[in-house]
């Protein structure tokens, strides 16, 4: 005959109340027996927000330290409700019963739980040395230290903690009154329902500043992941462009090196070769563009049956502009020349750019363009007056700065500041957007383009 035995493990073979009580009691010594002794130091009040953040520069230094000049406050109300119950004359035992509840309520500064248990443990003590008569255990000052201690570290810790506190509080009065009580009436059911009602409000209020603090971190990863996301789309939008603009240039160079060897009678076979490798190499490098640029294309995007726009469109610009009601005026100074494509398609991309915020933001206002071609590169001015009309209101906060107009997501150019700015970066160039002293907005740019570059 076999004998089968079925074991369970310990866990599976408790029953759902057991493992509750576990539960519980895990909980419970993690919120008051793990590190009970702990230091852990009031911190400052944050005076960067509130009603504190209005107050002088050499006072809000202070005004951080207002928690704990309550702590003392309550310590010396503590102190102040024992003193009043001494009725003989003054001696070590009346003196550690005066002191010990105001130095539990100064301990919840450095060693909150700790305070909480030595408030407990002192009690009956205070109670009893202290001749408190019918209000065992729980004196006046004793009652009045652990209601602060409740709600310091209550403000010091979790919701969980407080509940926790209450739990155990009860106990310990409900022990006391069974097991040392002295006969007489109790304060125990006072304490708890003015300790509940304390550590409730405590709670609340520690739970509001909890969600404010969620919330505004939220609020600040999603700023954050926004203003990430636009330079994303500012970077695909310009390698777009940079794609169109190398490969028309690659395909020209496929095309005149394959064409070439035909142009001259009777080509050396190492002249053929290098034409040949020539090509070979362009429509290589412009397979390899398209492969790699090609991911950061939209599905629906298409490209331009025309050339991208230069400097030497500008004049429609302005002319589009100025049909839709704004007074723009155009200066170019310097000698004018052909600059690399690249710098061409920006230089028109930040014009058209700024115009469309000025359109939008500044209604009514005059705008000047101003395009100067120095030695070392090109420097660009776009300037406008205050607004004379309805301001539209900012839908991408990301892109906008401090002071002056606000630049939006134009349709067509970019990403307002944002896109003007990844331009001329990528081109090596420095660029500033501010509000000017008449209430206007005025944008520099300075793109650096070598001799070289301007001769090819």
């Amino acid at each position: 005959m076999v004998r089968v035995t079925q074991t369970q493990a310990s866990e599976t073979s408790r029953s759902p109340e057991i493992r509750l009580a576990q539960v519980a009691l895990g909980g419970l010594r993690q919120e008051l027996f793990h590190d009970a002794f702990a230091y852990r130091p009031l911190p400052r009040m944050d005076v960067s927000s509130g009603p504190t953040r209005f107050l002088p520069a050499r006072i809000r230094v202070y005004a951080g330290l207002l928690p704990h000049a309550f702590i003392a406050f309550c310590a010396m109300v503590v102190f102040a409700l024992g003193y009043d119950r001494i009725y003989y004359s003054f001696g070590p035992t009346a003196f550690m019963t005066v002191t010990a509840p105001a130095v539990v309520v100064l301990l919840t500064m450095v060693r909150p739980v700790l305070a909480f248990w030595a408030s407990l443990g002192l009690a009956p003590f205070i109670g009893y040395l202290g001749g408190s008569g019918g209000d065992w255990p729980w004196s006046a000052p004793a009652f009045a230290a652990h209601l602060v201690v409740l709600g310091v570290v209550a403000a010091r810790t979790r919701p969980r903690t407080a509940a926790w506190m209450w739990v155990v509080t009860g106990a310990y009065s409900m022990f006391l009154d069974l097991f040392i009580g002295s006969g007489g009436p109790s304060e125990s059911i006072p304490l708890m329902f003015v300790s509940a009602l304390v550590l409730l409000a405590v709670t609340v209020v520690q739970t509001r500043r909890q969600a404010d603090r969620e919330v505004t971190a939220q609020q600040t990863v999603t700023a954050q992941e926004r203003s990430k996301r636009t330079l994303l789309e500012e970077r695909t939008t310009i390698a777009r462009e940079l794609h169109d603009v190398v490969a028309h240039h690659m395909s020209v160079v496929a095309i005149q090196a394959e064409a070439a060897p035909y142009r001259v009678e009777n080509p050396p076979p190492e002249l053929e070769q290098a034409f040949l490798t020539i090509r070979e190499n362009a429509v290589a490098a412009l397979t390899e563009l398209r492969r790699i640029l090609g991911v950061v294309r939209a599905e629906d995007y298409e490209a331009p049956d025309a050339p991208q726009p230069t400097l030497a469109d500008l004049d429609s610009l302005v002319r589009n502009v100025q049909e839709a009601g704004l007074v723009v005026e155009k200066t170019v100074t310097g000698a004018v020349r052909e600059l690399p494509q690249g710098v061409e398609l920006s230089a028109y991309r930040i014009v058209q750019e700024a115009l469309s915020n000025v359109l939008r933001h500044a209604p009514g206002a005059a705008a000047k363009v101003e395009v100067s071609y120095v030695l070392g590169g090109l420097g660009l001015r776009i300037a406008n007056g205050p607004a004379r009309g309805l301001v539209k209101p900012t839908r991408h906060p990301a892109t906008t700065p401090q002071g002056g107009l606000r630049p939006p997501h134009s349709m067509g150019a970019g990403h307002g500041i944002t896109g003007m700015r990844e331009r001329v970066t990528m081109l090596g160039g420095e660029m500033t957007a501010e509000a000017t002293e008449d209430g206007g907005y005025e944008v520099t740019a300075f793109v650096p383009v070598s001799r070289e570059e301007s001769d090819q």
